[in-house]
C-alpha cells in the first residue's frame, strides 16, 4: 500500500514526465506484449477457420517435428555461423574506429571520415545488395575484373554458397561500423582531457594513454553493447538482407531460423509450425542473454540489471 500511495504521489508530482513517456509505454504494450497471447498457435494446430482460442491443441507436436526435421541442423548451423561471424568480426570494428577517430586532431578530416564512415548506414537494403551484386558480378563486377588482372580465376561470390557468409557480413560491417562507432565517441568524450594530460608530463606514448585511459573509459559502454549483441546470437543477422541475397544456388548457406520461419510460415502457411520454431529461438536467445548478463555482473560491475 505505501508503494502504490508513493507511486500515486510521484506521478502526481512529476506527471509531464509521465504524459512523455506514456506514447512509449503504450507501443511496447500495443505492439509488443499484447500480440504475445497469440504464441499459443505454437502448441495447436492453428486454422483461420477456427481462429485462435478454438484452434485444436497438440502439445509440442511442432517441436518435436522442427528438432528430428531435416533442416534442423542446417538452419541452426548456419544461424550461429553467421552470428559468431559477425560478433568475432563485427563487434571490435567500431570499437577500433572509434578509438583512431577520437585521435584525429585535424577538424576537417574527422568530419571527412566520419561522413564517409556513417554515410553507408542511411543506405536501403535494396541498396547495399544491388552495390553488391554490381561489385561481385562473374561477368562485369570491379572486383572479379581486378581478380583477372592479378591472373586469377573469377569467383562468383553471390552464387558459391561457401562465400554467402563472408559476403554478408564484410557487408555488413561496412554499413554499420560507422554507425556503431557513434556511442563509443560518445563515451570518449566524457574522458577527462587532464587525465591525458598528466600521462603525457609522465612520458607516457600516445598508444600507451589509449590504452590505459581510453580504452578503460568505454568498457562498460562495450560490455553492455556485447551483452546485447549475445543476446540476439540466435538472430542470424537481417531478415531482410539475409531474404534479398538468397536463392536456390547459396541456400545451403545462406538459410537460417528467421528465414526458415518466414519460408514456411508465411510461404508455406504453416503458421503453428512456424511459431514454434520462432519460440524455440526466441527462448534461447532469452536465455543467452540472461546468461551472459549473470556472467558479467559476476565478473565486473557492469550489466543490464
Amino acid at each position: 500500500m505505501r508503494s502504490r500511495s508513493s507511486l500515486v504521489k510521484a506521478i502526481r508530482r512529476h506527471w509531464v514526465l509521465y504524459l512523455l513517456i506514456a506514447p512509449v509505454i503504450a507501443y511496447f504494450i500495443i505492439f509488443c506484449y499484447f500480440p504475445m497471447y497469440g504464441v499459443q498457435i505454437a502448441f495447436k494446430n492453428f486454422t483461420a477457420a477456427k481462429g485462435i482460442w478454438d484452434s485444436p491443441w497438440v502439445g509440442f507436436v511442432h517441436f518435436e517435428r522442427f528438432f528430428k526435421g531435416y533442416y534442423f541442423s542446417r538452419v541452426i548451423l548456419n544461424t550461429l555461423q553467421i552470428s559468431l561471424y559477425s560478433l568475432v568480426i563485427g563487434f571490435p570494428v567500431p570499437i577500433l574506429l572509434a578509438l583512431m577517430i577520437n585521435e584525429v586532431r585535424t577538424k576537417w578530416f574527422r568530419s571527412f571520415v566520419q561522413t564517409i564512415t556513417y554515410a553507408p548506414h542511411f543506405l536501403s537494403l535494396t541498396v547495399v545488395v544491388g552495390i553488391l551484386f554490381a561489385l561481385l558480378s562473374t561477368q562485369k563486377g570491379i572486383v572479379n575484373h581486378a581478380l583477372r588482372g592479378l591472373g586469377l580465376e573469377p569467383i562468383a561470390f553471390m552464387t558459391d554458397p561457401h562465400w554467402f557468409k563472408t559476403v554478408y557480413v564484410l557487408s555488413d560491417i561496412w554499413q554499420q561500423m560507422g554507425w556503431g562507432s557513434i556511442i563509443y565517441l560518445a563515451a570518449l568524450s566524457g574522458v577527462d582531457p587532464q587525465q591525458h594530460e598528466a600521462a603525457t608530463i609522465d612520458g607516457a606514448s600516445r598508444l600507451r594513454r589509449i590504452w590505459h585511459i581510453n580504452v578503460p573509459a568505454i568498457m562498460p559502454t562495450v560490455a553492455i553493447l556485447f551483452i546485447l549483441n549475445m543476446g540476439n546470437l540466435m538472430g542470424g543477422g537481417s531478415l531482410e538482407k539475409l531474404l534479398l541475397m538468397q536463392h536456390d544456388l547459396n541456400l545451403e548457406s545462406s538459410d537460417v531460423i528467421s528465414t526458415y520461419v518466414f519460408r514456411t510460415g508465411i510461404g508455406g502457411a504453416e503458421y503453428s509450425f512456424a511459431a514454434a520454431v520462432g519460440l524455440f529461438n526466441s527462448a534461447v536467445n532469452f536465455l543467452l542473454l540472461v546468461s551472459v548478463n549473470y556472467i558479467a555482473r559476476k565478473a565486473g560491475e557492469t550489466s543490464l540489471w
